[in-house]
């Protein structure tokens, strides 16, 4: 069936292990996957660009194989952001209304309102997510639009990251042959394909842990209320392998993929494994309990710490349905039984769904984040802060740059 090509909508994956574009068709029936191209990823390290050359020429492959695949040529991506730079915080703001009626002026001018804080020269708003907004002492109002009332609060959760991280994406996006229609945290991505309407209205917390960064979200009444990002992923638990067994990386890789397991009591004690050498020794031949006893430490270690970041938000109460884990670390068998024990809470591995199309190819936590962003921009394409031709990140990246340099010179 041929396809709508004002109806596609492309989110581009940019992540430490590998760089997938999925692309997306809007139809009647909801959203169709009709394209997906995915390749390693050599240029990022925790979420950011290392090589630009390198991250440049994979984009290329993945939007290629994408292209191919849905037969038709990509020129705009939803792109997501992560890594240690990205900060969070809650803000609020209030004004009197106008014409004893909430209008559009109104709710624009309370979100400018919430966002007047000083955020430092060298950091780019990512995100201004309304959480909810007051009408004079009625609070919980999501959609204030025509509200009579003389007062309006909102309260906001604001997304900041490093300006050069995010222009550094944007150019890579460039350079591949892509605009960037909008740089989206990973997590708010992720939220968007795995979690359900009631999990985010009772409270839940999302954890996509990925190659380089785990990404931290918590939702509740339907608004996200905190969010972060650890510096500490799958390629952890590799290099864990590696060191521990004394194997190439790639070989730690495929031994994870395909023996690992994140909880000792799952694995039965008779299991063995064939390592490869390193300097083209024979193999050898080890326990897999072994290879279990080196990944369960660092598994618990990310749980622990997401635990304490859960805690410290002050959330941790309201959290009702419990965690979700995504992101391709969470094929890794016994990761939701840790998880359990660890939050001491219900835990579940989340994958894309209410999708149709391509549903068997995409049907893993590996695939949230593109799928998400694809979601994403479905939701907000019509209502996107700038648009393609217009202002776009990189070009308010530049502007800022200009005003910072003009308080110089």
């Amino acid at each position: 069936m041929a396809n709508n090509k004002d109806n596609l909508v492309v989110g581009l994956d940019v992540g430490t292990t590998k760089i997938c574009a999925i692309v997306g068709n809007m139809t009647r029936d909801g959203l169709e996957i009709v394209g997906i191209g995915c390749c390693p990823s050599q240029g990022m390290r925790k979420g950011m660009v290392i090589n630009i050359e390198s991250t440049v020429a994979a984009i290329k492959q993945a939007l290629q194989e994408a292209e191919l695949m849905a037969g038709c040529e990509i020129r705009s991506v939803f792109t997501g952001i992560a890594g240690g730079h990205i900060k969070s915080f809650n803000s609020q703001g209030v004004i009197a209304v106008k014409d004893r009626e909430v209008s559009q002026e109104d709710v624009r001018r309370v979100i400018d309102a919430a966002k007047a804080i000083a955020i430092p020269m060298d950091r780019e708003v990512i995100h201004i997510l309304p959480q909810e907004y007051i009408v004079d002492d009625q609070d919980g109002i999501t959609e204030p639009l025509g509200m009579r009332g003389v007062r309006l609060e909102a309260r906001v959760h604001i997304v900041t990251g490093a300006v050069a991280s995010a222009q550094n994406i944007i150019k890579c996006c460039n350079r591949a042959g892509v605009d960037v229609a909008d740089i989206v945290l990973e997590q708010l991505a992720s939220s968007e394909s795995v979690l359900t309407s009631e999990e985010k209205q009772l409270g839940v917390a999302i954890l996509d842990i990925g190659g380089g960064t785990t990404d931290i979200a918590i939702f509740v009444d339907n608004s996200i209320r905190h969010s972060a990002v650890l510096s500490l992923g799958g390629n952890h638990l590799t290099n864990d392998i590696a060191v521990g067994l004394r194997t190439p990386m790639n070989e730690a890789e495929r031994i994870k993929r395909e023996h690992g397991c994140a909880l000792g009591s799952m694995v039965d004690k008779n299991d063995t494994i064939e390592v490869p050498s390193v300097g083209g020794r024979t193999p050898r031949t080890l326990s897999r309990q072994l290879l279990t006893e080196i990944l369960e430490p660092r598994v618990e270690e990310i749980f622990t710490l997401a635990d304490q970041e859960i805690r410290r938000s002050g959330f941790a109460d309201l959290i009702v349905s419990g965690v979700v884990l995504t992101g391709g670390t969470c094929l890794l068998p016994g990761m939701a039984e840790l998880g359990e024990q660890v939050f001491n809470m219900p835990v579940r591995i989340g994958s894309p769904r209410e999708i149709g199309g391509l549903t068997d190819v995409v049907n893993s936590p590996a695939f949230a984040t593109g799928v998400g962003l694809v979601k994403y921009g479905c939701k907000n394409l019509q209502v996107k802060n700038f648009s393609i031709g217009q202002e776009n990140i990189f070009s308010r990246v530049v502007r800022r740059m200009k005003e910072w340099f003009g308080d110089f010179f």
